[in-house]
Formats: C-alpha cells, sequence, structure tokens
C-alpha cells in the first residue's frame, strides 16, 4: 500500500484520547488564541520525559495560573510567582526557571503585544523552513533582562532556564519548540490550534522526541542516530515530498503511536495490529 495512503489512515485515526494524553490538551481547556499561544509555550517547555509527570506538573501550574493564562502573565511578578510556585519540580527545572519562562512571555507581550509577534521578528517567509527563525528567537530569549528573577549576574550556571530554548545552531531537535510551532501554526483539525496566521505550516519541522526518532528510522525516513537538528530536518524533507504544504502534518498521529499504543518495535502482537506495520522494518515478516 502506499505510504502516503497509510498516513493519511493514520492521521484520520487520531482520537480525543491520544489528546488528552498530550500537553496540547492543557492549550484546549482554553478558547482565546491570546490564552492559547501562552498556555502552549508553558506546556510544550516542560514537554519532556515521562507524560503522567508531565501532564500532573502542568496542571499544577495552569491551577495557579486560573481561566486566562495571558491575563496571570501580563500580571505576573516574580517576587510573588515565587511563593505560588514555591517547591515547583519537574526534573531539572524548577521554580526560578518557571518564573523566568513566565517573566519572559510577559516581556514579549509588553513588547510586540503577543507571543507570535515577537517571534515574527525573527521570521523571514522566503525560508525554506524555520532554522533561521528558532535561531533567532532562542537567542533573543536568553538575552531578555530576566534580573527581577535571577538578579543582577544574570542566568546563573546552575539553573536550566536555557533548556526551554534551544538552538538549530547548536545542533539541537528543539523539540519542544518546534512541537509549539505545529501547535500554533498547523490548521485547526480538532488537535493543533491553527491560530497563528503569520507562519506557513510548509516551513515547520517535525519535533523529534524518542518515538519520531525511533519510528522513523522504523519508517526509513531517516538513517541517522542521533535525535539532532540534521535528523529533524531529513525527516521533514521526506514528508515534505508527502504534503509540501503541511510537512508535520502526521507528526502526532505517528508519535502517539508510541507515546498512547506503546510502540516499541519489540512487542509482535503489537506489530501484528500496527496500522503501519505493512511498511515498517519493525513490523511482522
Amino acid at each position: 500500500m502506499e505510504l502516503k495512503t497509510i498516513l493519511e489512515a493514520l492521521y484520520q485515526n487520531r482520537s480525543q484520547a491520544h489528546l488528552a494524553n498530550d500537553p496540547l490538551s492543557f492549550c484546549h481547556r482554553y478558547q482565546d488564541p491570546l490564552d492559547q499561544e501562552v498556555a502552549g509555550l508553558v506546556a510544550s517547555s516542560f514537554a519532556y520525559g515521562n507524560v503522567k509527570i508531565i501532564k500532573k506538573n502542568l496542571a499544577v501550574i495552569f491551577e495557579a495560573m486560573g481561566p486566562s493564562p495571558r491575563r496571570f502573565v501580563e500580571r505576573f511578578a516574580p517576587k510573588q510567582g515565587s511563593r505560588v510556585f514555591a517547591g515547583f519540580k519537574h526534573r531539572f527545572n524548577d521554580t526560578r526557571d518557571l518564573c523566568a519562562l513566565l517573566l519572559a512571555c510577559r516581556i514579549m507581550i509588553e513588547e510586540a503585544g503577543s507571543v507570535q509577534k515577537w517571534l515574527l521578528r525573527f521570521y523571514n517567509p522566503a525560508d525554506q523552513d524555520l532554522t533561521g527563525t528558532l535561531s533567532g528567537f532562542s537567542e533573543a530569549v536568553k538575552n531578555l533582562d530576566l534580573s527581577p528573577v535571577f538578579g543582577p549576574g544574570g542566568v546563573p550556571a546552575d539553573s536550566y532556564f536555557p533548556f526551554f530554548f534551544p538552538s538549530p545552531a547548536s545542533g539541537s531537535a528543539c523539540k519542544r519548540l518546534c512541537m509549539y510551532l505545529r501547535w500554533m501554526v498547523r490548521p485547526a483539525d480538532g488537535i493543533d490550534l491553527g491560530i497563528w496566521h503569520g507562519i506557513s505550516p510548509a516551513q515547520l519541522v517535525i519535533p523529534v522526541d524518542a518515538h519520531i526518532q525511533r519510528i522513523c528510522r522504523f519508517l526509513g525516513f531517516t538513517t541517522r542516530k542521533q535525535a539532532d537538528w540534521r535528523m529533524a530536518c531529513e525527516i521533514t524533507r521526506v514528508l515534505r515530498e508527502l504534503d509540501p504544504a503541511d510537512p508535520v502534518k502526521y507528526d502526532f498521529a505517528i508519535c502517539h503511536l508510541g507515546i498512547s499504543e506503546g510502540c516499541d518495535g519489540k512487542d509482535r502482537l503489537k506489530c501484528a495490529a500496527c496500522p503501519i506495520g505493512d511498511i515498517c522494518s519493525a513490523g511482522p515478516t
């Protein structure tokens, strides 16, 4: 069966159960796009590690933020935030990192009116993809004045705030930022939100997590072993051949073969029932 036909069927079989098992679900709690873009930046920033722990920690954050993440961020005061989020920990990110993220978000909104408009400063519609956009955006965020959180000495060496904003220039796959952009930019389809209209979906790069890395290797989309920016671009080039206007369309569906369906390429019973088993090198022979 043709590759695109199989992936289209996989895309159509995405479910609300998959969405409920994804950090993106927190964005769907809100109707206002300005709340959704703030919720998306926060949710994607902490979208690493075990999904149950991700959802648990995000629930703590969003409960404290109340009914409007945008309004919370606009009024955010780091001293108050350090009390509200005292003791917060998500793997190696802590209260300071969370407060710095919220302060950075507040500054972007103050300077440009929205996170999107601030990011668009680094966007070139003529670029094939968002390599330059992400590089410029990440470096600019890390150069913001975050002294109300960290003090006058800048971001200390023991802070993992920079982890929120990796750059393609360093070779990082930038998984969480690519995921955030997918949520915001891809056309609204019941999963992604499609609330940012100033960036072309054709320029998106696939977010490479452990599931995408593994499954796309099984599918022959990449031969690279390291989950870096080169792998992300290599996989995206294959998907762009299938859908030039929307190359990361299949990301959510492929990823949830691992997140929600438990694909690891080792369970032969799961492989036998897998919807991509006929084209997967780990599938039944």
